[in-house]
């Protein structure tokens, strides 16, 4: 055999073995592992790793979401070229060692509050970090400083492959109001609280409430006493009573500096000393 043939040999053995080691992997309920992992259990080197590992990413059997970092595709995902971030983002987010939880408009489809599709996986983190075309998806990072301040809101939920931390309805409605614009603005915003209310534990809202700007809370507890939900918010508007003096907001806060409303609002909410100068618009 000559030299280009032994290579030939070669390189097709440790796809071999790689192909082996997925299969191996999913026959104990895993897809996720680490480049170093699988060096170690296979016994290559590095770069024969990483050939064997591009050939299987071309045939989408395999997905590398992040540096040193792999998803084995089950045959059922491979013409999405990914299985669902909710497989993998728990050991993703393991490998990148930092706290997270899946949030806003996602969280809201999980707790079967939006209309539509959610087409990007929203995850909530201390650090800024890349988004992630997922096969048909996207994950999208939002960065929050302090997560240790909304932990009493973060909950567990079962997937296909284990669990993931997701946002209570509490933090979910905290959360949707300060990203208001990620979350697709305020109608959009108002529809999934229409029907999130009713899921709304008023005492832990209020205590989560805590954790948040008191523009945040305002514009949340108008918008829950708009859509019928006004108990939900009553705890929280106590907490917010207790301040001597609350300044006016506007329902929807400024992007830019200039953009000062030059029409006098449509409504001014007293309980929540909220400005509005339209009214939000319901998706029914």
């Amino acid at each position: 055999m000559d030299v280009f043939g032994l290579f030939l040999h070669m390189a097709l053995e440790m796809r071999s073995s790689l192909v082996d080691y997925l299969d191996g992997l999913q026959a104990e309920g895993r897809i996720t592992f680490t480049r170093n992992e699988a060096v170690a259990a296979l016994g290559i080197t590095e770069g024969a790793f990483l050939k064997a590992a591009a050939r299987l990413q071309k045939r989408h059997k395999l997905f590398n979401p992040r540096h040193g970092f792999y998803v084995a595709v089950p045959p059922q995902f491979q013409s999405w070229h990914a299985p669902p971030p909710s497989w993998y983002i728990d050991a993703l987010m393991k490998h990148e060692d930092r706290p997270y939880y899946v949030g806003l408009l996602k969280a809201a489809e999980l707790h079967g509050a939006t209309h539509h599709a959610v087409m990007e996986f929203q995850v909530v983190t201390d650090r800024q970090l890349r988004k992630i075309r997922a096969g048909r998806s996207w994950i999208t990072f939002h960065f929050r400083k302090e997560m240790k301040s909304v932990y009493q809101g973060i909950i567990e939920r079962k997937t296909d492959t284990g669990t993931m931390k997701v946002s209570s309805p509490e933090l979910t409605a905290l959360d949707l109001v300060r990203y208001i614009h990620v979350a697709g603005g305020v109608d959009a915003v108002a529809t999934v609280l229409n029907d999130l209310g009713a899921k709304i534990d008023g005492e832990s809202l209020a205590t989560i409430a805590g954790n948040f700007d008191r523009a945040c809370v305002q514009r949340l507890g108008y918008l829950l006493d708009r859509l019928g939900h006004a108990e939900r918010a009553d705890a929280m508007h106590k907490h917010l009573s207790a301040t001597k003096t609350v300044p006016w907001v506007a329902l929807e806060p400024q992007r830019h500096s200039n953009d000062s409303p030059s029409i006098p609002p449509a409504e001014r909410s007293e309980r929540w000393r909220v400005t509005v100068q339209r009214e939000p618009e319901i998706d029914e």
